[in-house]
Parts: C-alpha cells; structure tokens; sequence
C-alpha cells in the first residue's frame, strides 16, 4: 500500500480480537500500532429474552443486525438452542455496514437490505417497505445502545423487539504498553471506532493517571470512525481532528492516510 504512515504511531482502542484487521489496514501503509483494548464483548446478563424471540422466529417479518458482534452472538445462540440457521431464511435480514454484511455472507446469509450509508440512523431513511404492522427483531448490545432505530420504527407503526445478544464492558486494566506509549508522548494518532471506546478509554487512562489524564493527549490526533462517535470524541476531549469520510475502517484509515498528506503538502508549501 506504502509507507504514507512510516514514522506514526498509531492507538487502536477496539476489543481484544476485533483489532486484527484495523492493524493490518494501518502497518500496510506503513504506521507502527499499538493496540489498547477498551472494549470486552461478553454474552449478555441474560440469554431469557434473545432465546424467547428466537422461539417465535417465524413471527417476525424483519431481522435487524446492526454490528458483527450481533451476528456472531446471534448465529452462536441459535446454534447452542439447537435451532437449524436455516430458519432465519423465512424472514428478511437487513444490516447495517459492508462488514456486518461480510459477517453475515460467512454464515451462508445475504442481506436483503443494506442501507446506503454505513449508519443505522439509515436503516429508516432508505428502508425497503412500510414499516406500520412488521415486526421486527433486532439483537443488540445489552446497554448503552441508541434508542434511535427502536423509537423511529416504532412512531413508523412497526413492532419492534429490542434483546440483548451480547454485552460490551470496559476492560479492568489499561494496556501497559499502550499506557507506556501515550505517558512518552510516542503516539502520533488516537483512533475511535465507537462512543463506548471513547468512553471506556477515558475512564482507563483516568483509573491509571488521576485527574490529570487529557494532558497527555494536548498533541496526540483524535481520529474517529463516525458522526456519533465524534460527538462523543467532543464531549470528552473537548475536540476531535479528523472523522472517516466513509464510515468503515478502510475508511478511517484513508482519512488518517489523507491528514498527513494534506498536512506534508501544506508544510512543504
């Protein structure tokens, strides 16, 4: 790809496992990353309300599957109560992202709708049919979700059916190299690919260094994957310097790949 990141230091705050391809994508052009977990994908509190829906499968019209995690989490359970996968094929399925999509192609499932941009607001805006009268099924993280998708479809008239499938907390310990890495000013880019990241990773640095935490942080670049996730970049830092131009960690990385070229040529000229 190149080496328009040779010489940066890169801090990707995806959960354990989940940061395999965000790094591949960052050192093919060259950047040196380092990975600081600020989220653990957990199974949820309670299987009572997810294994209730999928007892009912064949009731509902529509599958929402917002994230990887959903599918994952989904598909495992349905398989763990015994259920043959081919019985999702009676309902339609739309996801949000090409990479919920890639996840969902891997289970033998192709997405009858994926809304244009890689947001769930969108999911509404471009949504295929009606929603007054179809019920809906849509496994989610357990808390600090949005409410938006359940609040819209259900003014729209649909039946929704919000469940937990899974749960995102915040890991007990901070990296120590990470922390290492960002206390000698030897990171050039903090990347966010989620509001709870965000969160997770504030909470981190402030549990290992007290109050004085963001001060580390006054020349490191904030990067984030998205809308939301930059208002919640704002709302702690006070500031975000650069937000994907497509919602995607491909295109994360082009806009961190973008940034330092826009910044070599204004040096340079």
């Amino acid at each position: 790809m190149g080496n328009s990141l040779l010489g940066k230091t890169i801090l990707i705050t995806r959960s354990a496992g989940q940061s395999s391809e965000f790094t591949k994508l960052l050192t093919g052009h060259g950047a040196n990353v380092v990975e600081m977990p600020a989220l653990e994908i957990q199974p949820p509190s309670s299987w009572a309300d997810l294994d209730a829906a999928i007892a009912q499968l064949d009731s509902f019209d529509w599958l929402f599957l917002t994230s990887a995690n959903a599918v994952n989490f989904f598909f495992n359970r349905l398989t763990a109560l015994g259920q043959d996968p081919a019985i999702v094929r009676q309902i339609k399925i739309a996801v949000v992202g090409q990479k919920t999509a890639h996840f969902l192609t891997q289970r033998d499932f192709t997405a009858d709708y994926i809304p244009p941009d890689f947001v769930a607001d969108s999911l509404l805006t471009h949504f295929p049919e009606a929603p007054q009268g179809k019920r809906i099924l849509f496994p989610r993280v357990e808390s600090g979700g949005r409410e938006i998708l359940v609040q819209a479809f259900t003014a729209k008239g649909a039946d929704m059916t919000a469940v937990a499938a899974y749960q995102s907390g915040c890991p007990s310990t901070i990296d120590s190299t990470a922390l290492e890495a960002l206390t000698m000013a030897k990171v050039n880019v903090v990347t966010f690919a989620s509001s709870k990241t965000v969160k997770h990773f504030c909470q981190l640095l402030k549990q290992a260094l007290g109050n004085q935490w963001q001060s580390i942080l006054d020349s490191v670049i904030i990067a984030s994957i998205g809308p939301q996730t930059t208002i919640t970049c704002r709302e702690k830092f006070g500031r975000v310097d650069l937000e994907a131009a497509e919602y995607t960690l491909p295109g994360l990385t082009q806009s961190i790949v973008d940034f330092y070229h826009s910044s070599n040529n204004h040096t340079q000229s």
